[in-house]
């Protein structure tokens, strides 16, 4: 009896411990995909983290926009910008294996059309957001949304995080976990913002790169290589909030043309809740709901 004792201790110390493994990994996955303004973050003695985006994220799948995949809702740390110079245009893209998928559409093409202009129309519950895609500068990430818009990857899905504080002013989305019937209650940053599409890839357009208001990017999840689905609109001038010590740490990859006011409008509405991660705020879901109906793409 005393050796079949010993064995169910073991047994029970083992179930605890891999429960104590299982909620530290949801906590990391939480943080991933989160845009937040590093600079600003650490002067204000806050956790340097990003979404995903929201990033989007916020992403750091691995060890963290989402979020946040991460707003980034949620991310981890700072994404580095050490990923490899390609030459822009990009001829080749290459996309990997990602999880958490969100919603499964397959795999964009390798080979981009790298001459081709793009424009998209962002359909929301709240109006039309219209953004001109840089394919000349971020050909690769271009290729991805464009391959994510024609799929339906962000149809009647949600914007899930808002950042309106220390120098980072974005509205992110792109995490197909959110959907349009999806109560966001601030509680459940378990799945929201940790989504990808299944795939990611690195980062592009980070040399010089400014946040102005208008500026499209995507969020990650703390490293260059973790772009997948989630992006954030830069409402007010986020560049000292978005540069930290390393450099741009998020690909711009379009503009917005018009329907800015449609995001400004959301932000001084404020937080319906706020998300918080290891006793910090990581911004908060929108009180105005902004519900993706449709993205579509007009290629010239």
């Amino acid at each position: 009896m005393a050796g079949k004792n010993e064995r169910q201790r073991r047994q029970a110390r083992e179930r605890y411990r891999r429960q104590q493994e299982q909620r530290v990994a949801r906590q990391r996955q939480v943080r991933k995909r989160w845009v937040t303004g590093i600079g600003a973050v650490a002067a204000a003695g806050l956790i340097a983290a990003l979404l995903v985006l929201f990033l989007p994220s916020g992403s750091g799948k691995n060890a963290s926009a989402s979020a946040s995949k991460s707003p980034t809702a949620s991310a981890s740390a700072s994404a580095s910008s050490s990923a490899a110079t390609v030459a822009e245009p990009a001829h080749h893209c290459t996309y990997t294996k990602a999880t958490p998928v969100s919603k499964d559409v397959g795999f964009p093409p390798s080979a981009p059309d790298y001459t081709a202009s793009y424009q998209a129309t962002i359909k929301t519950n709240l109006g039309p957001i219209t953004v001109n895609l840089i394919n000349d500068k971020a050909t690769c990430t271009v290729n991805s949304f464009v391959h994510l818009a024609e799929a339906g990857f962000f149809n009647n899905t949600q914007c899930h995080r808002l950042v309106t504080s220390n120098g980072v002013y974005v509205l992110q989305c792109g995490d197909a976990y959110a959907t349009s019937t999806t109560k966001i209650d601030c509680s459940n940053t378990s799945t929201i913002g940790t989504g990808t599409p299944g795939y990611e890839f690195a980062s592009e357009n980070l040399t010089n790169a400014t946040y102005p208001a208008g500026t499209v990017a995507m969020a990650n999840g703390g490293t260059a290589t973790t772009n997948g689905s989630q992006f954030f609109i830069v409402y007010k001038d986020s560049t000292s909030g978005l540069n930290g010590s390393s450099g741009p740490s998020y690909t711009p990859f379009a503009t917005v043309s018009s329907g800015l006011d449609i995001v400004q409008n959301v932000a001084k509405d404020g937080y319906a809740c706020q998300y918080v991660v290891s006793g910090q705020s990581e911004g908060g879901a929108p009180k105005k709901k902004v519900i993706i109906e449709s993205v579509t793409i007009k290629k010239t």
